[in-house]
């Protein structure tokens, strides 16, 4: 045997041997350091419909089911799910819960028939750039640019752009809240289903500027308030919101409401 090919046989061994002594490092400490693995939240985990959307209240589909299977989470916290998720997790479980039904509100009713483009827009057809066009494209400031990032962003095609301002279907909606995420201007809420007034605008400039940007801004005249039995209903900065907790659906804001922003 030459000293080259015996050079070549050394240094293959020697290679080996350290591939050896390294794979066999690695295998031990995979069994030293492992995480022990939650069986039952790797089952739950499986039911939960994989949104990861947080409506849960956890940072995602996996928080969740690790929560559950410390039994330290309510069955039916997930709104994604609906009832056929929250059946299956409590039958996984042994537990019994109600499914929240949660549901997103557009805080603006500035359709094409209430407001008007200032502008012409021609950039990337996207909410958030036309928010960054100046003031907006519309002559409201504060309102819907209806160019439907709230719409991509929903996983249950529950959001549709009709007449220029996004629309919800209560019955499609899962209450995940990803359109309010999406939404550059903040005009979705989601909250629980239950017979509420909401006020459907959210522009805060002065009444008489308000209602020339759209036909159907709050005006901020206070009217709503003073027939709230309840007192849910505030005005701030020229524009009012209601307190969903106290609100009991009676409906007198809606009749007193001139700019009739406010619905059941």
């Amino acid at each position: 045997m030459n000293e080259t090919l015996f050079a070549v046989l050394v240094a293959v061994l020697v290679v080996a041997g350290i591939g050896l002594l390294i794979g066999l490092i690695l295998a031990i400490a995979s069994i030293v350091m492992a995480v022990p693995k939650d069986e039952k939240a790797e089952a739950v985990l499986e039911l939960l419909p994989g949104a990861n959307c947080g409506a849960c209240g956890y940072s995602g589909c996996a928080g969740y089911a690790s929560a559950l299977s410390k039994g330290e989470a309510k069955v039916g916290l997930c709104p994604v799910g609906g009832e056929e998720c929250t059946h299956a997790v409590g039958e996984l479980l042994g537990m019994e819960g109600d499914t929240v039904k949660r549901v997103a509100h557009i805080h603006c009713m500035g359709t094409c028939d209430n407001t008007t483009n200032k502008a012409d827009f021609q950039g990337i057809n996207s909410c958030l750039s036309a928010s960054r066009y100046g003031s907006g494209i519309t002559s409201c400031t504060y309102g819907c640019l209806g160019l439907g990032d709230c719409a991509n962003a929903c996983l249950s095609d529950a959001i549709t752009i009709c007449n220029g301002v996004a629309v919800v279907d209560i019955n499609k909606c899962g209450g995940c809240g990803l359109c309010a995420e999406a939404c550059p201007r903040k005009l979705i809420t989601v909250a629980d289903v239950k017979e509420q007034a909401v006020v459907r605008c959210s522009n805060h400039d002065k009444g008489a500027v308000a209602k020339k940007a759209c036909k159907a801004a709050c005006i901020g005249c206070m009217k709503c308030t003073k027939v709230c039995e309840e007192g849910a209903i505030t005005v701030k900065d020229f524009c009012a919101s209601i307190d969903s907790a106290k609100c009991t659906g009676c409906g007198a804001c809606v009749e007193n409401c001139p700019s009739k922003c406010i619905t059941i």
